[in-house]
């Protein structure tokens, strides 16, 4: 899992396209009908609005992307200098365009006052996260997916807005003797949280 973190601002321009447009980009099954927001992640990570206007007829992913396209932070290539690594410890060798369905989730956000849009991604879907690192227990108790189908709980050590650095505490002792590691923000769960790992 990763958390990109985008301008509230820029996201707000491309919703305004996407809405201003009459006709949109397909996606996999087909025409489209309604505005939406586009994840590209090929020359850099960015969303862009689905909306066709006549100055472009097709995305692009591995080809030169528009600087006016809402980019990840630190997935920017016109701006980023290891952006190609960033991109790739989000998404691996994963490249392509995913349609989303979080346009009024986001303008929620934004009409909020939100300075900055976080998106919770595993590669394959892409949520909206409006968790901080704030809102998590420094000391507190809680669950990870481990890797190997189940959970690890662990002990919170710190937090940023994108990943939280955790401790192993209450499972095996071969577990618990690891040195403290680093996991998305959005892959802590409350210890009653019973989302799927």
């Amino acid at each position: 899992m990763a958390i990109l973190k985008f301008s509230a601002s820029a996201v707000a321009a491309q919703i305004a396209h996407a809405r201003a447009c009459k006709t949109f980009l397909p996606n996999w099954n087909g025409p489209v009908d309604r505005p939406a927001l586009i994840l590209i992640v090929g020359n850099g990570v960015h969303l862009r609005s689905n909306g066709i206007d006549g100055t472009t007829t097709r995305i692009l992913t591995t080809e030169q992307a528009d600087p006016s396209f809402a980019f990840a932070d630190g997935m920017n290539p016109f701006r980023d200098t290891d952006w190609m690594a960033q991109r790739r410890m989000a998404f691996r060798d994963l490249t392509g365009q995913f349609y989303t369905d979080i346009l009024d989730d986001v303008q929620v956000l934004i009409d909020r006052g939100r300075g900055a849009i976080r998106l919770a991604t595993d590669g394959h879907s892409i949520r909206v996260f409006v968790r901080r690192a704030s809102d998590y227990l420094i000391g507190g108790t809680y669950e990870v997916p481990s890797g190997l189908g189940g959970t690890f709980r662990v002990i919170l050590k710190d937090a940023c807005d994108t990943f939280a650095i955790v401790q192993n505490c209450g499972n095996c002792e071969d577990f618990d003797v690891m040195q403290p590691y680093r996991v998305p923000l959005d892959a802590l769960m409350e210890l009653d949280d019973r989302r799927v790992a």
